[in-house]
């Protein structure tokens, strides 16, 4: 069949696509302990070999995958996850420009076979299964508390002590409590539940989530000696965390970045404002000069 040079660069667009996307995935699979998500990966992988082959009939040329991509994607999946490393990947190739209706005027099939690969990965990837997505809702409660609390302590505290030194220490241990407490919380919760969670598991993702938070919201007190300003500082951390842990939810589990991060950080913001009003109100009263 005779193709115009417009069609065969779009079609070498579109297996350079392919078969970097087969080394990703067969690279991914490689590194996972469960097999039905090797499984699952796998049968993606071969998908886009089929495809590459597919396309290659009609420009009669073996295309080189783009390796950089590949490195790129799988230390993505080690670092943050297969399943986000997999789905941010799909997203990036719904951005790419390769032209299938453009394709398709010359090879009509090209556009049913762009559409079935597309649905069929979607219903493979939902399948994939990773025990740090289960726990994200143990993580939610354990980041969610840290920052509503913590923001709003710190900022109480910021006006009625006014030293850092003494800020630190109080958020410390009104941290270091509070995420015990949440821990035990979770713990007695998920056991209570009947669900394939296991209650240790996800009492340490709670904790570990919310001493980290309470670490990066301390950290600014620690090292400066202006209480406003580290206040501005810690409340700027805690944006930036709200808005990275939402954009992996957000890729990881399909959901909706902007309301769950204008929530989350709405809630944050809000309490630190209320809880700085009341530490000026507090101090006040109590006519405390410290």
């Amino acid at each position: 069949m005779e193709i115009s040079e417009t069609v065969r660069q779009n079609l070498i667009a579109a297996q350079r696509n392919e078969i970097t996307e087969h080394n990703i995935y067969v690279r991914i699979a490689a590194s996972l302990p469960k097999a039905e998500n090797r499984r699952v990966l796998e049968s993606i992988a071969a998908d886009e070999l089929r495809h590459y082959n597919g396309w290659k009939k009609y420009t009669h040329q073996e295309v080189r995958p783009n390796w950089f991509i590949v490195w790129f994607y799988v230390s993505i999946a080690r670092v943050l996850g297969f399943t986000f490393g997999v789905k941010l990947m799909e997203q990036g190739e719904e951005s790419a420009q390769i032209n299938y209706a453009e394709i398709a005027k010359t090879i009509p099939e090209a556009a049913k076979v762009h559409d079935e690969e597309e649905e069929h990965e979607e219903q493979l990837l939902e399948m994939l299964d990773e025990e740090r997505l289960r726990y994200a809702g143990s993580v939610v409660l354990g980041l969610n508390d840290a920052l509503v609390e913590l923001t709003g302590a710190l900022a109480g505290l910021t006006l009625a002590l006014q030293n850092v030194e003494l800020i630190a220490l109080s958020g410390l241990i009104t941290g270091i409590a509070a995420s015990l407490s949440m821990a035990a919380s979770e713990y007695l919760s998920t056991s209570s539940e009947k669900t394939d969670k296991n209650p240790i598991l996800a009492a340490l993702y709670t904790g570990a989530a919310y001493v980290m938070t309470v670490s990066l919201l301390i950290l600014p007190y620690l090292l400066l000696k202006n209480e406003y300003l580290a206040l501005g500082i810690s409340l700027t951390i805690a944006v930036s965390i709200i808005a990275v842990f939402n954009y992996y939810i957000s890729v990881a589990k399909g959901e909706n970045f902007k309301r769950r991060f204008f929530e989350m950080a709405g809630l944050s913001l809000s309490v630190a404002l209320f809880s700085f009003i009341i530490g000026y109100f507090i101090r006040m009263w109590l006519g405390v000069e410290i």
